[in-house]
């Protein structure tokens, strides 16, 4: 049976892939029944999750943590946001044996300083290119599955310049990067540029509000990028809905305006498989074996 980082190399490599950030395992199966083939955890959203900002506050096995549902309610592989690897070297190496045990197929690394800051901020420094290519060669040396896919992202655009993210990206390469994500990056233009001076699979990201313009899915993919990331899109938009939702109820002393915009029971049920549930519990309750083994 495949590995998660081979099934992820896989499909990238037949063709680009459009990867949706997922707050939870729920989330996951919805984004498996719309037809995604691979999920993104953001360590922006883990972090909002938690109530605290993205500065590097959140450990790596609350990472671990966090993947780990997700991995199991969906056969789609996760590629999973490591921040600056949670330390040196040796704290990348055991980062990494954890994320490959709990079925994790990618994680990126940053090469920021910590405290680190959201990508798309100013104020970032960063570490030698000769730091991080050490991370790397520690997180290539610690998976112990060979296509654990290890994807290294630069923020050089945005403190040292464009020239300098071409040169760290061929640099991370050499060290064992498997993707290159840079960061930042401020036109489409730069988007293909980068793409022309960089021979190796690449991922961008389309967050929102940040300094990279949203680009179509399909110019990204022509230009040669492999992995298009929406980090938080989903993040927001489920919190904007929640504070509607409070606002709502606080002034109206009723939800019933919102109910066409609700998940309804029967919706909710469907995505979990709760009929399979029921079904197996009676089955078992019964003494029989129920016909459906799994959820």
């Amino acid at each position: 049976m495949p590995t998660p980082g081979r099934l992820l190399r896989k499909a990238m490599m037949a063709e680009p892939l459009m990867v949706p950030g997922v707050i939870n395992a729920l989330h996951a199966k919805m984004a498996e029944r719309a037809g995604f083939q691979a999920l993104y955890l953001s360590g922006a959203v883990l972090s909002a999750s938690l109530g605290l900002p993205d500065v590097g506050l959140v450990t790596h096995t609350e990472f671990v943590a966090a993947c780990r549902p997700i991995v199991a309610a969906t056969s789609l592989p996760l590629i999973c946001d490591a921040d600056t690897g949670f330390g040196e070297a040796l704290n990348v190496e055991r980062a990494v044996k954890e994320f490959v045990a709990a079925g994790v197929a990618a994680i990126h690394l940053e090469d920021q300083e910590l405290p680190k800051r959201c990508g798309h901020l100013s104020g970032k420094k960063l570490v030698s290119t000769e730091t991080m290519c050490s991370k790397l060669r520690a997180a290539v040396a610690a998976r112990s599955d060979p296509d654990f896919v290890i994807i290294a992202r630069t923020d050089a655009r945005g403190v040292t310049g464009f020239d300098d993210a071409v040169e760290r990206a061929r640099a991370y390469l050499q060290a064992g990067a498997d993707v290159i994500f840079v960061e930042a990056l401020k036109s489409a233009e730069e988007f293909r540029l980068f793409a022309l001076a960089i021979d190796a699979p690449l991922l961008a990201n389309m967050t929102e509000f940040g300094q990279s313009p949203n680009l179509p899915f399909s110019e990204l993919a022509q230009m040669g990028y492999r992995l298009v990331i929406y980090p938080v899109t989903g993040f927001r938009l489920a919190m904007k809905a929640a504070e509607k939702m409070l606002a709502t109820l606080r002034q109206a002393g009723s939800q019933e305006s919102l109910l066409p915009a609700m998940l309804t029971r029967q919706e909710l049920y469907d995505y979990l498989g709760y009929a399979g549930y029921e079904e197996r519990d009676r089955a078992y309750f019964g003494g029989t074996q129920p016909t459906e083994a799994t959820p």
